[in-house]
């Protein structure tokens, strides 16, 4: 099956592109599928036809099943990603948590993470806002994160995320926990059906910090806006100009009070929800633990791995297709400790 002329029409908006290359990438991925099937029915009846070069056929039918499986597995887990944004790119905030030094160089270990995730999937990655640690690390960064479906998967990782290590910083060699929050939300570029009064928000401006932009550290154009009745505070520096940035806090504020409402109202349908109500500093989703064993672990799915080098370099889909499966069944409580 060959895709239409219309796909590289240059006339399609930005958007309808992204959705377009989507799809066209799953028609690809369909017809490897295909491919694939007829590839292994192939081997198989080489394999029968001729004992000899049996166990050498029935090798290459199992490593070619290997590859099928991953494909449609991943295909079978698009079709998860049913939610009215989870095709919108995505905005995810890093906050270091308590831990000073070692909390920050988490921080920063996660941004590095999600880069590498967002990298190996074709998603470009901007950063927005950038507050360094005061000795090494991040204190906090906002990056958007531009592709389809890229919300979809991330809205994953919402949560607290926890490490166990031997501390770098600690000269005794002693094990340490760190925690770092996640916070994730779609970006909606048309103006959403919200309503933000002016006396229940405060603008403060500020001098641009970080890296990147030939403005940071020269003018006060950096925003942040906090919203009095959330307590939601969102800040963007990496615009052009102080409205820019304003214009882009605003939208972003906007988008995060729209997920808030609608995951009030799916808490309510669903008789308060744990998975919903229950996120909070104080709450970790995934444990990262790197001594005295390795090991990754979702808390809410149960989901494993014990490649945490591979996690750490970006292989989360593992974590984010159990979440999608999980949050599919109704996100079933697992009944875990904070300890697991």
């Amino acid at each position: 099956m060959e895709a239409p002329d219309f796909w590289d029409d240059p006339t399609i908006s930005s958007k309808k592109t992204q959705t377009l290359k989507s799809l066209k990438d799953d028609l690809t991925v369909y017809n490897g599928l295909e491919e694939s099937y007829d590839e292994i029915l192939a081997y198989i009846e080489m394999a029968a036809e001729d004992e000899s070069m049996a166990p050498e056929l029935y090798d290459e039918a199992s490593e070619a099943f290997e590859g099928f499986k991953k494909s449609y597995d991943n295909i079978r887990i698009k079709t998860l990603l049913s939610g009215e944004y989870d095709d919108h790119s995505a905005i995810v905030t890093l906050h270091s948590g308590a831990g000073g030094t070692e909390a920050c160089d988490w921080a920063s270990m996660l941004y590095r993470m999600y880069t590498r995730w967002a990298e190996q999937h074709g998603y470009s990655v901007e950063v927005l806002d950038y507050l360094e640690g005061d000795e090494a690390g991040i204190k906090s960064v906002t990056i958007q994160i531009d592709g389809t479906n890229a919300y979809g998967y991330l809205k994953a990782e919402k949560g607290v995320h926890r490490l166990v290590r031997i501390s770098p910083f600690n000269a005794n060699g002693k094990r340490q926990t760190s925690f770092a929050s996640c916070d994730v939300m779609p970006e909606i570029e048309e103006d959403v059906d919200v309503e933000i009064k002016d006396e229940d928000i405060r603008i403060d401006t500020y001098r641009s910090s970080g890296a990147g932009g030939q403005h940071i550290n020269k003018t006060s154009s950096a925003i942040r806006i906090t919203h009095f009745p959330t307590g939601i505070v969102v800040q963007c520096q990496n615009e052009r100009s102080q409205h820019m940035n304003k214009d882009k806090a605003m939208q972003m504020l906007k988008s995060k009070l729209l997920i808030l409402r609608e995951e009030e109202n799916m808490a309510k349908a669903a008789g308060i929800r744990g998975e919903v109500t229950e996120i909070g500093w104080g709450n970790q989703i995934r444990s990262y633990v790197f001594q005295p064993y390795k090991m990754v672990k979702d808390l809410r799915t149960g989901e494993e791995s014990g490649n945490v080098d591979a996690v750490m370099d970006g292989a989360l889909d593992q974590f984010m297709n159990a979440y999608l499966k999980w949050m599919s069944l109704g996100a079933p409580k697992r009944g875990v400790s904070d300890t697991e």
